[in-house]
Formats: structure tokens, sequence, C-alpha cells
């Protein structure tokens, strides 16, 4: 029997910014499971399913009211241009659209909507993050809510909150990869050539899918380096898979990935060694061989940097599906 899709609503309020409105719908849209079956129904609604206003010239139609908030797994709320906030109560509508919420709805801000739901009273007492342009004025209104500016996005189980534009693309990555494994995340993530996901607070520590071999002096060397990820790799090993010089390719491979080869390489080898947390019941050790950390001591301390969790509890995060300790995990900002 086929399982009912996880339906995602997304609200639409006056002022929204087009780009963060589309987000979901393309993130999710994409997402499909082994069987090409699609995993989630996206809708997008408006509090009285007229059309609204964008932050720029044109407005956009929808064809819903805030009526299927009622039906929502999950509820995303929208950036918009002028946060809500302040001594004045929360405009009626929007209200009343947030009223239709069933309890047990996983609630979601992009960028400034996170003044949306903190107005709402949906975010005191839990940790949350916003645009950092707006982090003052947003723990000036909203003491109650611990504001982290500093970070992508911060998963609090059922109630999820991202930083600008980009990061609301994370945040859909995350919830994709929390529901269904990072294989699925990777592939809409490949399909929007975006990055699969953002990890804790190194700049330019970021995975790229790789890119086809046309066009690209180092994608072979690339290719043949995640068949060797059991095993040390050299700079000269790659250079000569690549037919060029040391300087050459190191050169060449930062201006095609964005990274260095010791940075591509760690972050393939944690792709991998996730891969294998989610998927196998390989022990620690033996995760840690096959994606060439060589110790379970050496994965543990770049797991940890990365994304702030340990092997074991990353493993019982996604391999069950259990969200609790992931859900707590801010992604931190690059930059």
């Amino acid at each position: 029997m086929q399982q009912a899709m996880h339906r995602v609503v997304v609200l639409a309020l006056p002022g929204v910014f087009p780009f963060e409105l589309g987000i979901p719908a393309k993130a999710f849209g994409l997402a499909y499971g082994p069987d090409g079956d699609r995993l989630y129904e996206v809708l997008t609604c408006t509090p009285d399913g007229r059309p609204v206003r964008t932050s720029e010239d044109f407005s956009i139609a929808v064809e819903h009211d805030a009526s299927v908030i009622a039906t929502a797994d999950t509820l995303i709320v929208a950036a918009i241009d002028d946060p809500i906030g302040g001594s004045d109560p929360l405009p009626k509508p929007v209200a009343a659209a947030l009223g239709q919420l069933r309890p047990g709805t996983r609630l979601v801000s992009i960028c400034t909507a996170s003044f949306v739901l903190a107005a709402a009273g949906l975010l005191d007492g839990r940790p949350a993050t916003t645009h950092w342009i707006h982090a003052e004025r947003f723990r000036e209104l909203y003491p109650r809510t611990p504001l982290d500016p500093d970070v992508l996005y911060v998963d609090d189980d059922d109630v999820l909150t991202s930083a600008g534009a980009a990061a609301g693309m994370d945040l859909c990555l995350h919830l994709i990869r929390r529901d269904h494994g990072s294989e699925i995340a990777n592939q809409v993530a490949r399909i929007c050539v975006v990055p699969p996901w953002r990890d804790g607070g190194q700049a330019q520590y970021i995975a790229r899918p790789v890119p086809d071999a046309t066009g690209s002096d180092t994608a072979g060397a690339r290719e043949w380096a995640l068949r060797q990820l059991h095993q040390p790799i050299q700079l000269a090993q790659l250079a000569t898979q690549a037919g060029m010089s040391v300087r050459t390719f190191s050169r060449r491979f930062l201006a095609e990935t964005g990274q260095t080869p010791g940075q591509w390489l760690t972050v393939q080898r944690l792709e991998l060694a996730r891969r294998l947390l989610e998927s196998s019941d390989l022990s620690v050790d033996r995760v840690a061989e096959r994606a060439g950390f060589g110790s379970a001591s050496s994965l543990r301390q770049h797991l940890a940097a990365a994304i702030g969790v340990s092997p074991a509890a990353y493993r019982r995060t996604f391999q069950g599906r259990d969200h609790c300790l992931a859900g707590r995990q801010p992604v931190k900002a690059a930059g």
C-alpha cells in the first residue's frame, strides 16, 4: 500500500520575497523515492486565497487559502520584506491563518518569516535564527526567543528557522535528509546545482556535487579519487591523473570547485561516512576505514567539526529516522 505523501503548505504573506517563496516547491517537489513516487505534496496559500503583492514589482496568485494549513504536515512561512513585530498585535488575517494549525504540525520559517512565528508566540523559549541584518531588532522584540544570528538554520525538532535566502534551500535539503536520508537529499541538490549540505562554521568547507567531466580539467581526477577514498590520496597522485603539474592542478582545482584538493577530499570522505552510517551496520571503526579517515577518532573529530555530532549520534538520528538529536544541531553560516 502506497504511503500518503507528506503535505508541505507554504504560506505567502504580503511583501513575500519571490525567491524564498519558490524554494520549498522546488526542493520538495524534486524529492522522489526509490520507486519513483513523489515524497512530498507542496501547496501554496495566502491568508484569503487572493493574490498577494511581492517585494518586487509584481503580485503572485495562488490556488489555496489558509484552510489548507489545517491539512499540513509541515507549514513553511516564506520571507517577507517588512518583518512583523513590535507592540502591534499579529495582523488578524495572519493570526487567523496560523490558527488553522493542527497539533504536531512541523513549523518552518525562511529568513524574516521568523518574525511571524515569534509574533505568534510560536518561538517562545525555542532556539531560532533569522537574517543577521534583523537580529538586533528581533532580540529587542522577542527576548523570550534565544536567537543565534550566526548560523544557517536552527532545527529544534518540530520548529525550524533559517537565515537569509540561500539558507532556506539548505534547510529544505536538511529536512529531506532528515526525513528520507542523504541519498535523496543529494539527488535534489544535484538537480538544483547547489551544495547537498553546508556544515558548521568553516567558510570554505562546502560539499559540492561532482560536475560532469565535459569541460572540466580536474573532473577525471575527482572521479578517480571517489573510487579511492578508502586509501590515502596524495596531491601528486591527483595531479598525475589530470596530467598536470601539482601547481597547475591545485590552481585549476580551486577555480573549478571553490575548494583546495585537501578540503574537497575531506568533504567527500565525510559524505561517504555519513552514507555508511545511515545505510549500514558497519562499526564506526570500519566506517572510518572505508571512508579513508584511518581511525574512529579521526572520523569523530571531523564529523564533530562539520555538524557537531558523534558518529553514533548521527547513526541513531538518521538511520532510525529519530530526529531528536539532529533536530537540535544549529548549522553555522559560512563567512
